[in-house]
């Protein structure tokens, strides 16, 4: 038979997958190749380090049976320190922020850690901070391991032995350019390390977020004041013992917005399915290939799955929550899933047959001044409220006269996916329009609606 003893023997030797299709779009010569970190038994690059600081923690004999693991992470070095406990026989609890994502929370609880969560803006040094906060439990706790994976020298030696060479081995020797983010410092610093001992020529890009201290870190020597960003688990805002910026040749910021497109793309285009750091990195890259001849080899890290984040950046009510959704994702039944103008979640429509008076009232209650009329699911009418009383003073009896007497033209009807830039160009011409999905009528988009988005 075939078979790993345990999961943790999955860990490493993950594929390089070549980017096809947006290299080609953006009429890139260079080879582009993502290292599929996301396919590790925890779906990150972080697996690496978790299994390389509890082995140097049990040579040391710090970590003994029945010993409680205690770190302060974003998510995925708790996710790979959770599988190691869980195969030895650890326990584990883990100190996030609440930027941590929901999907990476679950995960952890999941893999039976104990959850702590700290807020984003506590302060470096505070007592709510974070790493503060796990360090003060660890001192605490009896029999406790605190990895503290920005200073623990276990972390870039696990890429100097695993993530480099088989690097180098993958491309043949043939890599010219290693782009990674700069988090820990562990992955960049350790992989480059190697790399450049193998051929010192090869060029190590760190991507960074805007807001984030590297870039201005490293160019001044000054610690600039963070700011803050959207994408996890990478940048930082103070320097990091890990992050040895000496062996980094050049160091890109990538904006939020830049970092979820380019995640999202890689999906899309590439069918590789990731978390927003891999975006950030990516756009790194690509600023790197565009002016390389066709020989040169460009290698990026895919740091985890998307799967962590599908109720932020891969959602699109996020995005467009966060006023990052790009526009040509902005479609009409997204625009009806989150708009906030006060207008009721169910369409409020009448029947040709509902009288007038019940109009008003469903117009009334529900806070509108104009509907639908639809009849089996079909368009075929509006009311205006406006223009309904305008003939009301001309005639009162027509409050039970049936609405097909009094109703308008039907609103514009457009499918589900219209896009925004066609919905305004029919709101020139008409208060609303209807949309349709399947051909039932299920939802309407007002002007107002239109508004709201662009506030």
């Amino acid at each position: 038979m075939k078979f790993y003893n345990n999961v943790l023997e999955l860990i490493g030797n993950t594929p390089l997958v070549r980017i096809n299709n947006i290299t080609k779009e953006h009429k890139i010569r260079a080879q582009v190749y993502a290292k599929m970190e996301s396919l590790n038994p925890g779906y990150s690059v972080k697996d690496r380090i978790g299994l390389s600081m509890v082995d140097w923690a049990e040579e040391k004999g710090v970590l003994k049976k029945g010993g409680t693991i205690i770190e302060a992470t974003s998510g995925n070095t708790g996710i790979g320190l959770a599988l190691v406990a869980a195969v030895r026989g650890y326990k584990c609890i883990f100190v996030l922020t609440d930027k941590v994502s929901v999907e990476k929370n679950r995960y952890l609880k999941a893999l039976g850690a104990d959850i702590v969560v700290c807020p984003a803006a506590a302060k470096p040094g505070t007592p709510d901070h974070y790493v503060a906060t796990a360090k003060r439990i660890a001192e605490e706790t009896p029999n406790s391991f605190y990895p503290d994976q920005y200073n623990h020298p276990a972390n870039p030696l696990a890429h100097y032995r695993t993530t480099g060479p088989e690097i180098w081995n993958d491309t043949d020797g043939k890599i010219t350019h290693f782009v990674a983010s700069i988090g820990t410092g562990g992955t960049i610093s350790g992989t480059a390390r190697y790399l450049k001992e193998m051929n010192p020529n090869i060029k190590v890009i760190g991507a960074d977020p805007y807001g984030s201290i590297f870039k201005t870190y490293k160019e001044s020597g000054h610690v600039p004041e963070p700011t803050p960003y959207l994408v996890e688990g990478i940048g930082q805002a103070l320097p990091t013992g890990n992050a040895d910026l000496a062996i980094i040749d050049e160091i890109i910021n990538i904006t939020d917005r830049e970092s979820f497109d380019f995640a999202r793309q890689l999906g899309r285009r590439e069918g590789i399915f990731c978390g927003g750091s891999t975006g950030t990195i990516f756009a790194g890259a690509l600023r790197v290939a565009k002016d390389l001849e066709e020989n040169a080899v460009v290698v990026f890290i895919v740091c985890d799955t998307g799967e962590h984040y599908l109720t932020k950046f891969h959602s699109d009510e996020w995005m467009k929550e966060k006023l990052l959704l790009e526009p040509q994702r902005m479609s009409a039944g997204l625009i009806i899933e989150t708009k906030n103008s006060g207008a009721p979640a169910q369409l409020v429509y009448v029947t040709p047959e509902d009288t007038v008076g019940h109009a008003l009232e469903r117009m009334s209650e529900s806070g509108v001044t104009q509907i639908p009329v639809l009849e089996d699911h079909r368009s075929i009418g509006s009311l205006r409220e406006s223009r309904v009383l305008t003939k009301l003073l001309q005639n009162r009896d027509l409050l039970e006269s049936p609405v097909s007497e009094v109703m308008d033209e039907s609103f514009p009807v457009m499918e589900v996916d219209a896009n925004l830039s066609d919905i305004k160009k029919k709101l020139q011409k008409a208060p609303a329009v209807l949309i349709e999905d399947f051909k039932r009528i299920t939802g309407i988009i007002t002007r107002s609606d239109v508004l709201e988005l662009q506030k």
